[in-house]
């Protein structure tokens, strides 16, 4: 059963995000401040975190920057939920690490869906496994999970849809704005750096292959094309 952490002081809310989730066969649990919400995530690792924007004490962006510092929650899907819709405020949540954001109001039904999507790329159901190979590379698609010459690479979800953007577009440079549309679900004009944080995240994390990613300057970044290959297993 699939442990969702809801950290949302508005207590009709949170109750009835929880009922709904309970309802759906996923185990839950509440937290109203930042801090809690950093005990309980600690005390349990959550396969996923529902985290409110503004609460009483942390804002929700702090809580999410010290769950992605924190080595043991650092890899936990967190899923911004919050008020305001502007895309500025989208933005600033996926650069201090947030993998999905949903803005309310919300239909309950959407959200136990797409909360249950996020679950599911990390526990696939049968099929076919695809995998993605280019030079040390390799992705197992179906598992959602990255290897670098070998050894498994722990990716966050938003880190893993980068990196697979980046192999299957081999050689071929990504500008900023392509990939904030294309990996991020945003269209917008605004200066950010949440590209460049995140590449610069991932690039640490490719070890032996981060000279695999390049950058070019003024226009975006690029995966070296090093024979990509498909592999159906």
């Amino acid at each position: 059963m699939a442990y969702v952490l809801i950290v949302d002081d508005e207590a009709d809310l949170a109750s009835l995000v929880e009922f709904n989730l309970k309802q759906a066969g996923l185990e839950t649990a509440i937290a109203s401040t930042g801090a809690r919400a950093m005990e309980l995530a600690r005390a349990r690792l959550p396969d996923v975190v529902l985290l409110d924007v503004m609460l009483p004490d942390l804002s929700g962006k702090e809580v999410c920057r010290q769950l992605r510092a924190d080595p043991k929650t650092r890899e936990v899907p967190i899923v911004m939920l919050t008020a305001r819709g502007e895309e500025a405020d989208r933005v600033e949540g996926f650069e201090v690490g947030a993998d999905d954001y949903v803005t309310k109001p919300f239909s309950p039904r959407e959200l136990v869906l797409r909360l249950k999507a996020r679950l599911r790329r990390g526990h696939p159901k049968g099929g076919k496994a695809e995998r993605l190979r280019l030079g040390l590379l390799e992705l197992d698609l179906a598992a959602h999970r990255a290897y670098v010459d070998g050894v498994e690479t722990e990716l966050t979800a938003l880190e893993f849809k980068l990196l697979e953007h980046l192999m299957v577009n081999a050689g071929r440079v990504q500008s900023r704005e392509k990939l904030l549309q294309d990996v991020w679900g945003i269209t917008s004009a605004l200066e950010t750096r949440t590209v460049d944080t995140h590449v610069m995240r991932l690039r640490d994390k490719l070890g032996a292959a981060r000279e695999s990613l390049e950058t070019v300057r003024g226009v975006g970044y690029r995966m070296a094309d090093e024979g990509r290959q498909r592999v159906a297993r």
